[in-house]
């Protein structure tokens, strides 16, 4: 595992500055995506910060896990933008902006005087990205939105229940923020793309429900997908109770057989190379209708030898298959370890802090690490200079509350 806190190699978005003007998650994960690739990326928290710093070990030193690994490579700006004083300064940061990016419901921008029709006067080059619940245009439009509602509403829930034991449950991970997160991120580089064409930026909405229903029923639409319908909606496949990691004799795998080559390698295997010529199973279309019959062979067939003699003959035969992994093991997975994935870094508030990298591979302009996650208002001062504030104006920001400088690096929690 690395312990290196720098890359030498120039960023994609080398140049490129983003305000970041979200919480909790999808919102800074877009950004952090972007700062990643270089973006210089200003985060913009009230005086009491992102709520998110608060959440997990460490969150009464401002510093929780989820906030770490959101925001790392930016810089923390404290603004009160409910004050005169810090949406005029957040105005003048417009200016200089190529990206603003927001998560809360645009009515609150609006009421900040930071909407659409107030910024892009300023900067007629701005890209201005909405990631929120609903899309403007709809019966939806002013209603708040968190993760987990849009998985209910997406009917994620539902499809866990048919697959399960009847109870509808959430995915145990922030799916939806993390998915449309990379949505708003998708929209900001081709925004970027024809602004370098043109020169004209715009406003961009990236809605969660809409993003999600398409993910939902681009699987499960199925066969309500024709006029009339070909059949029920839901991939058969995916909702069977039986897809799940299977038990061998001494822990669990998953086997993904999915060609006819796969399927027709796995029967000879357990000595039963007739089943390759089977109705039920010569084909995908008849695979999909028998997935019941074909789990209860799996099921019944794994149970036979351990997970590692599964794994040892089932890749000799190049059919797919991978071991159950938990929230232990997983970091202590060797191909993970082979690409120095988990990188330890030290950070001046919460000390030695394992870190992931970014998870793509470039041959010219890779993802760099600049900094760790900021402390609040640890760049208020540097980032209000640059953008042309004096000392004294930036003192009496202080003053009047509107700022902060970093109060955790002075001892305050």
């Amino acid at each position: 595992m690395s312990t290196s806190n720098t890359f030498a190699a120039p960023a994609a978005l080398q140049g490129v500055r983003v305000l970041d003007l979200s919480s909790v998650m999808m919102g800074p994960f877009a950004a952090r995506v972007l700062a990643d690739m270089g973006a210089d990326v200003i985060k913009v928290e009230a005086p009491t910060g992102d709520t998110v710093r608060g959440v997990g070990p460490m969150g009464q030193k401002r510093m929780g896990p989820f906030y770490m690994h959101a925001n790392r490579n930016k810089r923390s700006l404290v603004l009160d933008l409910k004050q005169p004083q810090g949406k005029e300064a957040m105005l003048r940061l417009v200016r200089t902006a190529d990206i603003l990016l927001y998560n809360v419901r645009p009515q609150a921008m609006s009421r900040l005087g930071l909407g659409y029709e107030d910024v892009r006067p300023l900067n007629p080059g701005l890209i201005y990205i909405g990631a929120y619940g609903f899309g403007q245009q709809g019966t939806y439009a002013k209603r708040p939105a968190f993760d987990d509602l849009i998985q209910a509403l997406s009917g994620v829930p539902s499809l866990i229940a048919q697959a399960g034991d009847g109870v509808p449950r959430y995915v145990p991970l922030a799916v939806m923020d993390r998915y449309v997160g990379a949505y708003a991120v998708n929209a900001a580089l081709a925004a970027l793309i024809h602004k370098m064409r043109t020169g004209v930026g715009q406003s961009i909405e990236v809605p969660m429900f809409e993003v999600a229903t398409e993910m939902v029923l681009g699987d499960h639409m199925f066969g309500h997908s024709y006029d009339p319908p070909a059949g029920p909606p839901g991939y058969p496949r995916s909702l069977s109770r039986d897809r799940h990691p299977f038990a061998t004799q001494d822990g669990y795998i998953c086997v993904m057989a999915y060609t006819d080559r796969h399927w027709s390698s796995f029967f000879t295997l357990i000595g039963q190379p007739a089943l390759a010529a089977d109705a039920r199973f010569a084909t995908m279309s008849a695979r999909t209708e028998h997935t019941a019959e074909l789990n209860t062979l799996l099921k019944r067939t794994l149970g036979e030898r351990t997970t590692a003699e599964w794994l040892e003959v089932l890749e000799r035969l190049d059919i797919p298959a991978a071991p159950l992994h938990d929230l232990y093991s997983l970091p202590e997975d060797p191909h993970l370890d082979s690409v120095g994935f988990f990188q330890w870094r030290e950070h001046p508030t919460v000390g030695r802090f394992r870190d992931m990298r970014a998870p793509t591979t470039w041959s010219e302009t890779p993802p760099t690490f600049q900094r760790l996650a900021p402390r609040l208002g640890e760049h208020s001062e540097e980032v209000l200079l640059e953008a042309g504030f004096s000392p004294a104006e930036v003192a009496s920001l202080v003053e009047s509350g509107v700022t902060l400088l970093d109060p955790d690096h002075e001892g305050q929690q």
